[in-house]
């Protein structure tokens, strides 16, 4: 393991669900506030129509999963992330590995493909972010607006429990930061071999086009995108039966 990842690995929250032997296990990488159960039951369901295995987990500080080890974020929290999904799938012995992941998932995904490129056989990312936009700081600081005035806290500690203040400020407190303007991971993307599949919704509030456009001009393997109409940033959730055709059709594709 990496010497600057201090984790305990079996403190990691995970749901595997192993149906076909000697198929790909395709993990699902949540959002900024998510974690295995607000997935429902997409994740299964994509298993089924692929035929492929799946796990979804909770990252430190999420959900099941352990406390933070320090909430304190610097602009490269998410390859770190990264980093410990990259240890944690030789801890779990896979081999054949596709990633989904939804906003900082998509970026964890993004990252992770880049920088191991042989892990990888192919990634589904929604939302995802490269870089940082006025939209992106605008609609996180309406979700602290929220989180101040409404019940979101509540709903959240249905999840999260006694982590929820934590979870929620080292995500909102570390993006609406001056430095995290700056944050970038557009090196990683020209070093993603496997295919690709980036999904966003043409509505979504936290990023443009431009995301999608960026990271589909600079993939070395083949990658292609689906921008959905009039839908936000949970695609998989807004129309999760377009979502889960149009994703089991690419990874029925893939050469394994």
């Amino acid at each position: 393991m990496n010497e600057h990842i201090k984790l305990p690995l079996d403190k990691i929250a995970i749901k595997r669900i192993d149906k076909y032997p000697n198929k790909p296990t395709i993990i699902f990488l949540h959002d900024s506030l998510g974690c295995i159960e607000l997935w429902r039951d997409f994740p299964e369901k994509l298993g089924e129509l692929t035929q492929c295995n799946v796990l979804i987990y909770d990252r430190q500080g999420y959900g099941e999963s352990c406390s933070f080890s320090d909430s304190k974020r610097d602009n490269k929290y998410l390859e770190l992330e990264a980093d410990i999904l990259n240890t944690l799938i030789d801890y779990w012995k896979l081999k054949e590995v596709l990633l989904f992941g939804h906003s900082d998932g998509g970026s964890i995904a993004l990252i992770l493909a880049g920088k191991y490129p042989n892990k990888i056989k192919g990634i589904v990312t929604e939302g995802a972010h490269i870089f940082v936009e006025d939209l992106t700081i605008n609609g996180i600081q309406k979700v602290i607006e929220l989180y101040k005035t409404t019940n979101l806290k509540s709903k959240l500690t249905k999840y999260h429990g006694n982590k929820t203040e934590e979870m929620f400020w080292a995500w909102a407190a570390t993006w609406t930061t001056n430095d995290y303007k700056y944050w970038n991971i557009e090196q990683f993307i020209p070093n993603i071999k496997c295919p690709s599949f980036i999904i966003q919704g043409e509505n979504d509030e936290y990023g443009t086009l431009k995301q999608v456009n960026r990271i589909i001009n600079a993939t070395k393997g083949s990658s292609r995108a689906l921008i959905l109409p009039n839908i936000k940033h949970s695609p998989h959730k807004e129309v999760p039966q377009l979502v889960l055709e149009k994703t089991a059709y690419f990874i029925k594709q893939l050469d394994f």
